[in-house]
């Protein structure tokens, strides 16, 4: 389950239907094993974050928005005292993958662009035993996470959740679209880490940007960081605030 290399976190096999995606998964694995030059130094003692994004096909549209956006969560950073930030996503058959931990956003954009979203079902469970896990070595400040659906087990998500969250992880869950089952999930999840829900809008990058930045605050800084934004800017900074622990 490990992805401090980089790699695939599912575990399994190649299957025949991998094939046709080998050229794609090639790509990327290149890309990860490129990064490992502006990899974050794992005893630097920086905060460290968690962006996770759905990249279901019904995904690719907020996708291209994350993408130009999620610079602004490291320039937030920067400004409190920096932040390394790890990329997971899951999409098509059972595929969940993570980066190494990054404290440049231009490595992350590299890595986002290269990819494509495929159909496929929520794999939000893989994603929290992943944070667990990260968590479990060095503290994770923040799990930043996009989606807009929610197609599993909500008992099972709910005790995972409950886990990070003793872990000191704070759930940061930005909910794409009005989709009730994803609302509750998302809901709960944050509740239960400490964290807080909000809903965007798919055609709004400046309410995602906001979203990130306030995130990447707590990460960088605590709640003293995301106080001193909320004060400084409202908006959703404020809106986050008002529902943490």
């Amino acid at each position: 389950m490990s992805s401090r290399d980089g790699t695939d976190l599912t575990g399994r096999p190649e299957a025949a239907g991998d094939v046709a995606r080998r050229d794609t998964a090639g790509k990327i694995d290149a890309f990860l094993d490129q990064a490992k030059s502006v990899s974050a130094d794992r005893a630097s003692g920086r905060a460290r974050l968690i962006f996770a994004l759905d990249a279901t096909m019904s995904r690719q549209p907020t996708w291209d928005m994350a993408c130009a956006v999620q610079a602004r969560m490291f320039e937030t950073a920067a400004s409190i005292g920096g932040l390394d930030v790890q990329l997971v996503y899951f999409r098509g058959f059972a595929e969940c993958r993570a980066s190494r931990f990054v404290r440049d956003g231009r490595a992350l954009t590299g890595l986002m662009t290269q990819i494509a979203c495929q159909g496929g079902n929520t794999q939000i469970r893989r994603v929290l035993e992943h944070v667990r896990g990260e968590a479990r070595v060095r503290p994770v400040g923040a799990l930043v996470y996009v989606g807009d659906a929610m197609e599993e087990h909500l008992d099972a998500l709910c005790g995972l959740a409950g886990e990070i969250g003793l872990l000191g992880v704070k759930a940061f869950m930005f909910h794409e679209g009005h989709d009730r089952a994803a609302e509750t999930a998302f809901r709960e999840i944050a509740r239960l880490t400490g964290g807080a829900y909000a809903r965007f809008d798919a055609n709004a990058a400046d309410q995602l940007a906001q979203l990130l930045r306030a995130a990447a605050a707590y990460a960088a800084g605590g709640r003293a960081a995301l106080e001193r934004l909320a004060h400084a800017e409202g908006g959703e900074a404020h809106r986050l605030l008002r529902q943490m622990k």
